[in-house]
């Protein structure tokens, strides 16, 4: 009986995993936070700074983290419309109040409600601010200074591949800066660079991006899926690090790196600052128990130019959703946004395959299925092995039944029996062991890449799945899956365990309830393989019954 036994594990593995998912990201250890060593050279110690804004950088960039945002002020906002963004920018910091994702929609039964990705609204609150910090703040703009616009409206004509934004702001010295938003066709990446004139005594300073928001009232997940939400920051050094709101909240982040970005995300979509130039960045962070609001930011190495000089920061913040290969092509290491874990080196083959077969046939339904024939395939001979070996099983299992009858509860003769006739019968009783195994981070990965491409939100498929991303509505495949369960059980050798009976007996039915909240293209995965292996097992158990 050590396949149903293999079954058994897998299933309750398989169980256990999603709940150490879900406790690794609400309570799991967190990575520890290197201390960085600040550089003193030339550094300039700045007690009369705005503690509302960054604090002024020195020319090696390594001076003290941004504080709290003071409270948010409006002053005239102007709204941007391309073929996929819809934009509003307030002339207080030109900060991103709130951006809108034209091509998707809260719900498929109501497209004309989009996306509300960005808003300052206080439910959700969560915009993009950037600006410059000097020695001397009346010479740099920061997100609580006011700039001038030249209208409030843009809107990319058809025709038209790219549109620019500029504001503009003036200092007290007669510095003067441009801050310059270009969007372009089909992108989810605005460039935002700031240009600055030095006045008549000079300037130093440099320029800081963050993001500013509360935790989601929204996890994005439930009792049986759990998808991260929050903080992550990328370098070549570190790779991919979370920085979750519990991190935020317990220490300031405060990291020197080299290029990089950081970014908040959560199910499907994303917003993220790239930082750009020469020099070292440092990323930090700050909460403030108070309004219980979180900033994550970046700060680029300063720069000093003579009076009239000129020079310019610039940054690319991202908003929308994670299309793993337009990240891929914005920025190195973007795309580790559509969070598949630790099996990511096999999940990104299988999301590849995926849209291969989504080019194939334009329905993700349909992609799904062929996938699963693909996979089902890669693992055709050692599935054999498995149902081979439980079929052996399931042939010699009245003779089991007499000899649990004969032995009783003699454990030790009884196995050594056991042995006996398995070596005259020809059974390895783990043969169905390794090929089980083998196929769980297969199964795992699978189910990541199903879960987190955004490809698939509200991708309908055919009849009444009408969005694959959402629970059947008329739970008809959780029920078809539950019946397959119930006959692939039929088609193995019974239990002689009567607490194993009892467990199998009650399987199907309690995936057919777990699965009833999943989304629609994962459990129509798990019926199509089902069917796959019924079919499979069926005809190989018929051929070792029918053989002498």
């Amino acid at each position: 009986m050590e396949n149903q036994k293999t079954l058994l594990y897998f299933t309750l593995f398989f169980l256990i995993y999603l709940l150490w998912a879900q406790w690794q990201m609400d309570y799991g250890p967190k990575p520890a936070t290197p201390t960085v060593v600040e550089n003193t050279e030339n550094k300039t110690v700045i007690d009369s700074v705005d503690s509302n804004v960054p604090m002024a950088a020195s020319t090696t960039g390594t001076s003290n983290v941004a504080a709290q945002p003071a409270q948010l002020i409006s002053a005239q906002r102007i709204k941007v419309i391309t073929d996929v963004l819809e934009i509003e920018i307030d002339t207080r910091g030109g900060d991103v109040r709130r951006a809108t994702l034209r091509k998707y929609a809260i719900d498929a039964k109501k497209p004309e409600e989009k996306i509300v990705l960005l808003t300052d609204e206080e439910v959700d609150f969560h915009i993009a601010q950037s600006g410059l910090v000097s020695v001397n703040k009346e010479t740099a703009p920061t997100h609580n200074d006011i700039y001038s616009a030249e209208q409030t409206t843009y809107r990319l004509a058809e025709g038209v591949n790219e549109i620019e934004v500029p504001l503009h702001w003036t200092g007290s010295d007669g510095t003067k800066v441009t801050k310059l938003y270009t969007f372009r066709r089909n992108d989810y990446a605005i460039n935002v660079d700031h240009k600055v004139v030095a006045g008549r005594n000079g300037w130093s300073g440099s320029q800081y991006m963050q993001l500013f928001r509360s935790k989601p009232s929204d996890k994005g997940g439930s009792a049986f899926i759990y998808t991260y939400t929050g903080g992550v920051i990328f370098n070549d050094e570190i790779k991919y690090e979370k920085i979750d709101f519990d991190d935020l909240q317990e220490e300031n982040l405060k990291k020197e790196l080299d290029k990089g970005w950081l970014a908040m995300i959560q199910h499907y979509f994303l917003a993220a600052w790239i930082p750009e130039g020469e020099g070292k960045n440092l990323y930090f962070s700050r909460y403030t128990p108070q309004t219980e609001h979180y900033v994550l930011g970046v700060r680029s190495s300063a720069k000093r130019l003579m009076p009239n000089e000129q020079a310019e920061f610039n940054s690319r913040f991202v908003t929308g959703p994670k299309l793993q290969y337009k990240l891929e092509e914005v920025e190195p290491g973007l795309e580790l946004t559509v969070d598949y874990g630790v099996l990511t080196i096999i999940a990104k083959p299988l999301f590849w395959l995926l849209n291969v077969f989504h080019t194939w046939f334009g329905n993700w339904g349909w992609a799904i299925i062929f996938l699963t024939l693909t996979v089902k395939g890669m693992f055709y001979k050692l599935s054999e092995m498995s149902y081979k070996s439980m079929a052996k099983m399931r042939k010699v299992a009245p003779r089991m039944k007499q000899m649990k009858e004969q032995y009783g509860d003699d454990r030790q003769a009884m196995s050594k029996a056991m042995m006996e006739m398995y070596k005259r019968e020809n059974i390895n009783p783990m043969g169905g062991c390794l090929p089980i195994l083998v196929q769980i981070p297969v199964f795992i990965s699978l189910y990541w890449v199903l879960l987190e491409s955004v490809e698939m939100r509200q991708a309908p498929f055919a009849l009444w799945l009408d969005n694959l991303s959402a629970k059947d509505p008329y739970f008809v495949l959780p029920v078809i899956m539950g019946i397959s369960m119930y006959v692939q059980q039929k088609l193995n050798p019974a239990p002689i365990d009567p607490i194993q009976q009892k467990v199998f007996q009650y399987m199907p039915i309690a995936f057919t309830f777990m699965f009833a909240f999943f989304p629609s293209g994962l459990v129509l995965y798990w019926v199509v393989n089902n069917l796959l292996s019924i079919l499979q097992q069926y005809v190989i158990t018929k051929r070792i019954e029918n053989a002498k």
